[in-house]
């Protein structure tokens, strides 16, 4: 039987991980969008290791005053120290897979335990398309296990697992009034560093437009202090709760129920302000399919450790195991810089 030597595993290895990190293709059955993990990554920032955490400088309350004088009055002058600092912490993140010389075995492909290549022999094009089918699959569950993994992460509030990064629960919070301290920073003590928060509409009786009207008057608290929503996400009873306030007042279409003569039962996706509610499959999956998240992702944006930003890994064999290892790692954090921006509402 031809068989693959070490080398040549690494090297088939390293070349279908690359193809498919850039180009993978796949019939997944189970992926579900991530929209916040796609919103995030398109904002990611970087800044230098040798660090404890990700810091910056913020301000919520200002000291100095006008005054008025006439001739020889006395007047005040102010000493500003109303700085604070948040920090977030960073943490280092792995994804890894392995494949044993036992099941390419199992495949019908023999592997020569050598690493000069010297006694391989000729290989069929099976062999080859095998080994390739067999990384791909198991390139394809580390991308999308990383990616899921990232997405829980983010979507949560760091409390799982103290070594992932905490993630957008941790910063906006169900009742930011609490005694909590957030980025080092306590909430309870600066009403400036508090995310929005209406937990609980009554959304029962639709033709009321509790949920509707509740947003109008949070859009302009959302605003008041330089925010900008560009980002909302919803679980699906939310945004059905919203559909069937629309509905209640008769809401299709300006030409009414047909449309190029097909009777249209549907309406089109909701927007607010010219923001799309944008459903998010994971809110569902952790029971928070009646909430809806605004963001304003200028201020929130994962920190990658500058070169260490989704690194691949190929670990050499060691020499007590026949097997191959692949990974990725990511060191970073996730920053909020203002959360007077960021929102969370409820259905009840």
């Amino acid at each position: 039987m031809p068989g693959f030597s070490v080398a040549e595993i690494e090297n088939i290895a390293n070349s279908a991980l690359d193809y498919y990190i850039d180009k993978r293709k796949v019939e997944a059955q189970t992926i579900q969008d991530k929209p916040l993990l796609k919103a995030l990554r398109a904002v990611e920032g970087t800044f230098p290791g040798g660090k404890e955490s990700i810091t910056g400088a913020v301000k919520g309350e200002y000291t100095t005053t006008i005054q008025g004088f006439q001739n020889d009055d006395t007047v005040g002058y102010s000493n500003p120290v109303n700085t604070k600092r948040y920090n977030y912490p960073w943490k280092l993140i792995h994804a890894g897979i392995q494949f044993s010389m036992h099941e390419l075995a199992k495949d019908g492909i023999s592997v020569t335990d050598t690493t000069t290549g010297k006694s391989t022999s000729e290989h069929s094009d099976r062999e080859l398309t095998a080994l390739v089918n067999i990384l791909e699959d198991k390139f394809e569950d580390m991308e999308e296990g990383y990616d899921r993994g990232f997405n829980s992460m983010y979507w949560g509030d760091g409390s799982a697992d103290a070594d992932l990064i905490p993630g957008i629960m941790s910063f906006i919070l169900d009742d930011p009034t609490s005694a909590t301290v957030v980025g080092g920073i306590d909430q309870s003590a600066n009403t400036w560093w508090r995310n929005r928060a209406s937990l609980l509409l009554n959304a029962g009786t639709a033709s009321n437009q509790v949920v509707v009207t509740k947003l109008q008057s949070e859009w302009r608290q959302l605003r008041r202090y330089g925010g900008r929503p560009n980002l909302v996400l919803c679980g699906s009873d939310f945004i059905q709760a919203v559909e069937a306030e629309l509905r209640s007042k008769g809401n299709y279409t300006l030409e009414g129920w047909t449309n190029k003569g097909k009777t249209d039962a549907s309406i089109a996706d909701i927007s607010f302000k010219g923001q799309n509610f944008e459903y998010d499959p994971s809110l569902d999956d952790l029971g928070k399919s009646k909430y809806c998240y605004v963001f304003d992702t200028r201020f929130i944006k994962p920190m990658a450790v500058e070169g260490e930003k989704d690194k691949k890994h190929n670990p050499a064999r060691p020499e007590n195991k026949y097997v191959f290892y692949r990974a990725k790692t990511y060191m970073g954090g996730l920053v909020c810089k203002k959360r007077n921006a960021q929102a969370v509402y409820s259905i009840a």
